[in-house]
């Protein structure tokens, strides 16, 4: 059980299910989300190619939310690792963020093997049913598959980034230190000092492997991350001769400071978070 993801979401919170919209990968929330804040954003898709998309994985139709600006070729891949929850309406707005900023951005539904995470409202047991059963060998073969359907639909994965949040964060860790082809990830809040998948190792265990620079976006109020394990990991990442990784601390911050739809957002730390995610992807090489 990921106890900042229970503490940050209201337990047993009633809902509609007229609410929850979830017809096709990136549409609608999670049923444990609802109902969603005020305050969250909405980028619009004018002037973008942006929807729903299916990668092949061996028999497997894997679906994905794809955004890249409308009529461009050559573009830089970045992918995007979703939270527990899956490729919602968050994930796409994110993918659109990054199409505007001239990336072909794709999130695909990675536990499409284990069920469908949006429709859980029970998160320990979409913990136990879905998350807990994707193990880091699957996703990265995924991922595989996703940066090679980028390759062939307009994409350049000579410029290849990674960005992910929470379990994504985490996933974001992994996969740099699986795919050495990746420039630069932007992992937000995904756990070092623990894994989901219970085969698979930690990433301050990976971090031999983590090669790339990769930047880490955290809060010093996250309860299911503390602060002493990213201390750990800078010091693994050190002893490995990694000295381009980046971890920042938001002091006062929860986990999923950057949900704008959740009320753990802190708009301070997301736009800063944002601004460098952006600046790091240009910085090293995925632009």
């Amino acid at each position: 059980m990921l106890k900042e993801e229970i503490d940050s979401l209201a337990a047993g919170r009633e809902f509609s299910r007229r609410d929850f919209v979830q017809t096709t990968v990136g549409s609608g929330f999670a049923a444990a989300l609802l109902p969603v804040a005020a305050q969250t954003v909405t980028t619009d898709g004018a002037g973008l190619e942006a929807g729903s998309v299916s990668i092949a994985v061996g028999d497997l139709q894997m679906p994905a939310y794809c955004a890249q600006p409308a009529g461009k070729t050559k573009l830089p891949v970045v992918v995007v690792a979703s939270e527990i929850f899956g490729v919602h309406e968050h994930i796409a707005d994110v993918c659109r963020r990054l199409a505007r900023q001239g990336y072909l951005a794709i999130a695909p539904e990675l536990f499409v093997r284990q069920g469908n995470a949006g429709a859980y409202t029970d998160i320990p047991r979409l913990i136990a049913e879905v998350v807990g059963k994707a193990s880091d060998t699957q996703v990265n073969g995924d991922l595989d598959a996703t940066v090679a359907w980028a390759a062939a639909h307009g994409g350049d994965v000579t410029k290849l980034g990674i960005t992910g949040f929470c379990w994504g964060g985490r996933t974001t860790w992994s996969y740099v230190a699986h795919n050495p082809a990746v420039k630069a990830g932007v992992a937000w809040y995904g756990p070092v000092a623990r894994p989901y998948f219970a085969g698979d190792k930690t990433v301050i265990d990976l971090a031999a492997s983590i090669q790339a620079p990769v930047l880490g976006l955290y809060g010093a109020a996250d309860t299911g991350i503390p602060v002493e394990t990213l201390t750990q990991l800078e010091a693994a990442l050190k002893a490995a001769g990694n000295t381009r990784c980046e971890i920042v601390v938001y002091p006062d911050t929860p986990h999923a400071f950057h949900a704008d739809y959740r009320p753990s957002y802190r708009k301070e730390a997301a736009e800063d978070g944002w601004a460098r995610c952006l600046a790091w992807f240009r910085k090293n090489g995925v632009a």
